[in-house]
């Protein structure tokens, strides 16, 4: 009797990254990761909600550099799955935004309840993994207004500073305006 069935050959594990990327990282887990440190909270009787990274940045001194961390979670669960470095670096920028603006006291953690840097960067991971090309491309647009605004952040100073300086020097030298 002649055997006609082939033996199914199985691929050989591809690493750390496919092993990670089927545990912790799983889609699930990132999702309950993100909605509990930004939305898993509601104020009663508002739309309002907030999460764990909220409450955390109301300890003086340590509390959004704890919340940074943990939002780091998720960027790593990105770099495990082979997300476009462009993408991760926004993310990287989402998290040292709210974390930089979330360390002014009481407004700080007013934006960081607003800005929710977690489920912005957990949907830039789905949407990467889904559309590589077009996440790509809005993270490049994304750099280019950030680099935009902190030229303007540079730059008007310096032309303040001078305008200040010709009024200040034409005062003093009695020349009419």
């Amino acid at each position: 009797m002649a055997i006609t069935a082939k033996p199914e050959i199985l691929p050989p594990p591809r690493g750390w990254r496919d092993k990670a990327a089927r545990g912790v990282f799983d889609d699930e887990h990132l999702d309950i990761l993100s909605h509990v440190l930004d939305d898993f909270l509601r104020i009663p009787g508002t739309p309002i909600r907030f999460g764990l990274d909220g409450i955390v940045g109301f300890i003086p001194g340590i509390g959004d550099i704890l919340g940074g961390i943990a939002s780091t979670i998720i960027i790593f669960a990105a770099f495990v799955r082979g997300v476009p470095a462009v993408t991760i670096a926004r993310m990287v920028m989402n998290v040292a935004i709210e974390t930089a603006v979330g360390s002014v006291p009481v407004v700080g953690n007013l934006f960081d309840i607003a800005w929710r840097a977690n489920r912005r960067n957990y949907k830039l991971l789905e949407g990467s993994i889904a559309d590589p090309r077009k996440h790509t491309a809005m993270s490049w647009v994304f750099f280019a207004v950030v680099g935009l605004a902190l030229l303007a952040m540079m730059v008007l100073p310096v032309l303040l500073l001078a305008w200040v300086t010709m009024r200040l020097k034409a005062w003093l030298s009695g020349a009419p305006s």
